[in-house]
């Protein structure tokens, strides 16, 4: 069997894992890497164009194809922010507890109607001969009123999938992988992966 070798374009263990546990049983003989290298300064104003920079950069850095991410949290009474900012929406300490304080306080007045929102998550993939590609995944739900939940990170304590009970907090890592807004993204990204790459 081909292997082939991607950077995960992400100093982040944890996702490294997230990936993995994703992208393995859909990519046949991926062996997907951790990234050292430097981190382009996120100066996009989308997700995909986020992606796409950090993908670049991993690629160039490394010679070898690239994926990466970015991802973060959409509420519709506030226009889709806080989006893009969404790791340092509480302020430059870029604190989960901070960002989910601030976003609660904004939304603390509204109706349980009001409090619609979306994970959302831009996979890319950027070649060294410089073929790119970006696809977009959204995991709809709503605001909750306060955290509930112990598992996650970031927003998932406040974020209540469409059709549960539960926030993303409370789900098991293997619920949350199967439905996540970075599953459909990379689900989206696979078949194209597997394509460029065989």
């Amino acid at each position: 069997m081909t292997v082939s070798r991607v950077v995960l374009a992400s100093h982040n263990a944890h996702k490294l894992e997230e990936l993995r546990r994703i992208l393995t049983p859909l990519v046949t003989g991926l062996e997907l890497l951790g990234y050292d290298g430097p981190e382009p300064v996120e100066s996009g104003v989308t997700f995909e164009e986020n992606a796409l920079l950090k993908a670049r950069a991993a690629a160039r850095h490394t010679g070898l194809p690239a994926i990466a991410d970015d991802s973060g949290i959409a509420v519709q009474v506030l226009g889709g922010c806080p989006g893009i900012f969404s790791a340092r929406w509480g302020g430059p300490a870029r604190s989960d507890t901070a960002n989910v304080e601030l976003l609660l306080w904004q939304l603390s007045d509204l109706a349980d109607e009001y409090r619609a929102a979306a994970f959302v998550c831009a996979a890319a993939l950027a070649l060294p001969g410089g073929e790119e590609l970006v696809v977009r995944g959204e995991w709809p739900g709503s605001v909750l009123r306060e955290p509930a939940g112990a598992g996650g990170f970031g927003y998932d304590p406040v974020f209540r999938p469409e059709g549960e009970t539960r926030s993303a907090a409370e789900l098991s890592p293997a619920e949350k992988d199967a439905a996540s807004h970075r599953r459909r993204a990379f689900t989206a990204l696979a078949p194209e992966i597997l394509r460029r790459l065989s």
